[in-house]
């Protein structure tokens, strides 16, 4: 079992502090209720620091942004620490990894409390799921493109890259 998986960690909140998972899907659903006609755009993306000698300790921060289309958003990241990384692409494999798993989460989450929107007569946000992931045509991860993005397709979600990539290119790595 890897490190990552012993412990639920705490998301961090610029508005809201420090949050566990149940509250970040909590707010994401809060949020959207506030204006529930508008569009939004779910975003989880990981970027990562090596720490230590030859890479053995890497530094991942997931992140998930709420997008309000043109009316701003919000967003909630962890870190977390997992050794025996060696190599760019087992970094970029674990990056993708921890968004897919972090959005698989999040599904589950929003469709318990978006279930209850239905049963009550209102009106259902309306979002979209994406994967950012941290590789672009530039640069070493050029050649990894086609495989990680086939791989966050296969589990069902869209795939973006950089430049587009903000959640992981951006607000993940502002924390890294």
């Amino acid at each position: 079992m890897k490190q990552a998986e012993k412990t639920e960690k705490k998301f961090n909140s610029p508005s809201r502090g420090r949050l566990d998972f149940a509250e970040v899907v909590y707010s994401l659903v809060d949020y959207m209720e506030e204006s529930p006609k508008e569009k939004y755009r779910l975003v989880v993306g990981t970027d990562s620091k090596t720490n230590g000698h030859n890479g053995q300790k890497v530094e991942f921060v997931t992140a998930v942004v709420i997008h309000r289309q043109g009316r701003g958003g919000r967003y909630f990241w962890r870190k977390e620490m997992i050794p025996n990384i060696h190599t760019l692409r087992q970094k970029i494999y674990e990056e993708t990894n921890l968004s897919l798993a972090a959005a698989q989460k999040l599904l589950n989450g929003l469709n318990k409390y978006l279930e209850n929107f239905a049963e009550t007569n209102r009106q259902t946000p309306k979002y979209e799921l994406e994967i950012h992931v941290d590789i672009g045509q530039e640069g070493p991860t050029r050649e990894m493109i086609k495989e990680i993005v086939g791989m966050v397709q296969g589990f069902g979600f869209n795939a973006r890259t950089k430049p587009e990539s903000y959640a992981a290119s951006k607000v993940a790595d502002k924390h890294t």
